[in-house]
Formats: structure tokens, C-alpha cells, sequence
């Protein structure tokens, strides 16, 4: 019986990679690849010369039990990813999970991750983190998503592509209210950028478009005050609104403090509008 390794590769530097890996890369009969064109540039860089097949979310099925088979004959598989640890946002799960229920040992070779990468410099709490891989395409379901941990303390980490960005933010705002955030995007690459601030902030900063592997890190619910009641959300937002506070930025600053998502105050605010009427 073969061996399946767990490799992990650079998420952009090639520089990132442990001794313990490269040795793996070369020893191996064969390596599954998410994407063969990235790890041949790697492998290529590094003057490794073993064969390579693909093994991605639109073939994963067909390819499981050639890798398999491979491993029962005796051969020894790395498993890598497109960047960073097999296994997470990628079809690694189901090999590793195939190969355990076939008894294949499988053997994790330890190595760069975006996800902590992004935590540990983005400045908020490291000591407990919720991992959300990449939120729902569609703002709906994004929202529902981002609504069942609006109240978890933890810290929020999660992927997303640059193209929805834009979308993902406002509906973060929207549910969150306005947390604190760090945008890692291209990180250990030429063009690295984080950026630290609000949501807000950020909404305003990346308005232009981006362009990059995008990693959110997003602060936790305050733990100083449970969620409002409605009475007191009510009566918060009358007296903003009785300031000629607009019911936009009274949404916003009510959801910062309250623990309510932005969309449904601002929902009760119309109601108060025509209660008053």
C-alpha cells in the first residue's frame, strides 16, 4: 500500500516551500494537482521531473479511483492544490477522505495557507476563528450565510474572488453592520496589498475593482452587549431620526451597536415613518 502526502506549496512565492516538500515532490511516483500548469511552473522552478495528473473540482470523480488504484499498487501520491494546504475550498477533502476509508495512510507534509497567513497579520483577535471557505455566490444566499454568525464572537475568515468583491463587501455591511476588516489580496506576491479598516473603509477603497486572490478577515461580534431588543432599537432610531439623521446612516450606526443586520433596521425605520404619518 502507497502513501498519500498532503503537500502544501507557496500561495505566490516560490520561495515558501519547505525542504520536507520538495524531497516529497521528488520521491513520489506521482502528483495530483489541482492545477498542473501552476504546479509545473513549480516543480519546473524547483528541477522536479515527476509525473503529474490533474485532479480538480470537474474531474475529481473520475480521476479518485485511477489514484486510488495507484496508491493500492504500492505507489506512493502528493496531493497539492492550486496554492497553500490540499483540503480546504478545493476537491483535496474527497481524496483524503476516499484514501482513509481504503486504509491508505495519509501523511500531512505542512506548508504555506492563505487563511492563516491573512489572520495572523490582519490585527484582529488570532485566539479563536471561524473558517467559512468561499461565501455563496448570490447576494441571497451570501446574506443568509453571513446571518447565522452575525452574533459568533470568534473572528471570520473567508475567500472570495476579486470580480464579487464589491457585492460581497456591501452585503457584509449589510448583516454585520460596520466591523472592523482586513482585505489580504495577492498575498506573498509582487503586488501584495492589506489593507486594515472598516467595512466601510474598505467598500470606499476597493470601489474601483480589484484584481487578486482576496482573503477577509472580519472582526467578531462585540462581546460587550447582547443583542438589543426591538423596543430599544425602536427607540434608538426614533431619536436618531429626530436628529434629521438620514435613515441610511441611522441604519448603520444603530447596526454597529445592536447586534441587528442594517437591512432590518432599516426596514423598522420605514415603519416608523409611516407610524408616524
Amino acid at each position: 500500500m502507497g502513501t498519500l502526502y498532503v503537500v502544501g506549496t507557496p500561495i505566490g512565492n516560490l520561495e515558501d516551500i519547505s525542504l520536507r516538500a520538495l524531497r516529497i515532490l521528488r520521491e513520489v511516483a506521482l502528483i495530483a494537482a489541482e492545477d498542473t500548469r501552476k504546479t509545473g511552473r513549480l516543480l519546473s522552478h524547483y528541477a522536479i521531473h515527476t509525473p503529474l495528473t490533474s485532479y480538480f473540482e470537474h474531474n475529481k470523480l473520475n480521476k479518485l479511483n485511477t489514484i486510488l488504484e495507484k496508491l493500492a499498487q504500492g505507489d506512493d501520491v502528493a496531493l497539492v492544490s492550486e496554492a497553500g494546504m490540499p483540503g480546504l475550498s478545493d476537491p483535496g477533502y474527497e481524496l483524503v477522505h476516499a484514501a482513509l476509508q481504503a486504509n491508505v495512510p495519509v501523511v500531512p507534509v505542512p506548508g504555506p495557507s492563505a487563511v492563516v497567513t491573512a489572520l495572523v497579520v490582519s490585527g484582529l483577535p488570532t485566539d479563536s476563528f471561524i473558517y467559512l471557505g468561499f461565501l455563496p455566490r448570490k447576494s441571497t444566499e451570501r446574506r443568509r450565510a453571513l446571518e447565522s454568525v452575525r452574533q459568533e464572537h470568534h473572528t471570520l475568515v473567508a475567500y472570495e474572488a476579486p470580480h464579487r468583491l464589491a457585492d460581497c463587501l456591501a452585503d457584509i455591511e449589510a448583516v454585520l453592520g460596520d466591523r472592523p476588516i482586513s482585505v489580504a489580496r495577492e498575498l506573498t506576491k509582487l503586488h501584495e496589498e492589506l489593507f486594515r479598516g472598516t467595512i466601510s473603509q474598505a467598500r470606499q477603497h476597493f470601489a474601483g475593482g480589484v484584481r487578486g486572490e482576496i482573503t477577509l478577515v472580519i472582526g467578531g461580534a462585540s462581546g460587550q452587549e447582547s443583542t438589543w431588543d426591538q423596543v430599544r432599537v425602536r427607540a434608538t432610531l426614533v431619536e436618531l431620526l429626530a436628529q434629521g439623521i438620514s435613515r441610511k446612516q441611522a441604519a448603520q450606526q444603530v447596526a454597529a451597536e445592536s447586534g441587528w443586520s442594517r437591512r432590518e433596521i432599516y426596514q423598522l425605520s420605514l415603519a416608523i415613518g409611516q407610524d408616524a404619518t
